[in-house]
């Protein structure tokens, strides 16, 4: 029997699903530091972003024969030495991209209406509620601004939706694609096709008034291009801890360049700096992107999937 260790997590009806095909799935964490002996007992194991599967582990566990990853990135996952050893690996790169859009425009409404602090600040109990209304009367509309978009991806092109939907101008940084047609639907079967194209990352950075980044790692958005971006612009990072450097972020919001920063994800996670953590014009959510029933069980559906194809061919 095939035995999966899915050592992160997978939905009931994912695991249902591998179970019917006569699949055994364990889903009893294991330590990282015990994969190393334990991993070599399981055929597949299935991760999202906690547990890493490095070189030193592939090479501990030669009955290994694929590797998968509940989420888009693959970041944790030496794939490419793993493919040199004939393991495969699988993710599931369009099950959660609505989740994480809807959370970027979560935090930007937050940030936009102050929700994250007043909401906290109105709960003291010597909290004055006048002092506090005039404090947060200077709320903005999303509609009519316009939204910079680092990465035309799935959910890049999902962030896009939800910001024509709501009346913006959107603009699009990538490196691969030129343009996308984006299908609005409508109550009633109503369908508006939208023909955005794709434009500089200078003309991004000066135009939007919203970001954001939807990429898989690397150092994109520091000193240098926070420069270049409007004053008063707000930035959500759903995608890899360090796209944005934090020390230069902190350092935007407090010279007034930076109106609101929404994070879901650090540097050093676990751990983030407790000085983002603690800043009022920064909204936070625990890597909380995928995090919902839907995607969840989207997800499960595509390992499933995916895992039994493996085994079929």
């Amino acid at each position: 029997m095939i035995r999966i260790l899915a050592n992160d997590g997978i939905a009931p009806n994912g695991k249902a699903q591998l179970e019917a095909a006569g699949f055994e799935v364990v889903t009893d964490k294991i330590a990282q530091d015990d994969l190393m002996t334990e991993l070599n007992n399981f055929d597949v194991i299935i991760v999202r972003s906690a547990t890493k599967v490095r070189k030193d582990l592939i090479d501990a566990s030669p009955n290994l024969k694929a590797i998968c990853r509940g989420g888009v990135g693959i970041d944790n996952i030496d794939h490419e030495y793993a493919a040199s050893k004939g393991i495969p690996t699988y993710n599931t790169p369009a099950a959660s991209s609505a989740s994480v859009a809807e959370l970027v425009f979560a935090h930007f409404f937050s940030l936009s209406r102050s929700v994250h602090r007043s909401n906290f600040e109105l709960r003291a109990t010597d909290s004055d509620f006048k002092k506090l209304k005039k404090a947060y009367a200077g709320g903005q509309e999303l509609r009519g601004k316009t939204l910079g978009i680092l990465g035309f991806g799935r959910i890049g092109v999902e962030a896009a939706r939800i910001a024509l939907g709501l009346g913006m101008k959107v603009l699009p940084v990538d490196l691969i694609k030129e343009e996308e047609t984006i299908t609005l639907d409508f109550m009633g079967g109503q369908q508006v096709d939208i023909h955005v194209p794709v434009v500089s990352m200078d003309e991004m950075l000066a135009q939007a008034d919203y970001i954001t980044i939807h990429v898989p790692g690397g150092d994109l958005i520091g000193e240098a291009e926070l420069a270049k971006m409007k004053d008063g612009v707000i930035l959500a990072n759903t995608s890899r801890g360090g796209v944005i450097n934090e020390a230069a972020l902190l350092a935007a919001l407090e010279s007034g360049k930076v109106a609101g920063a929404a994070l879901d994800v650090f540097v050093g996670e676990p751990n983030p700096d407790r000085a983002l953590l603690a800043h009022p014009q920064i909204s936070v959510t625990p890597h909380i992107g995928a995090a919902t029933g839907e995607a969840q069980y989207n997800i499960g559906t595509e390992l499933a999937e995916k895992i039994i194809k493996h085994f079929e061919e």
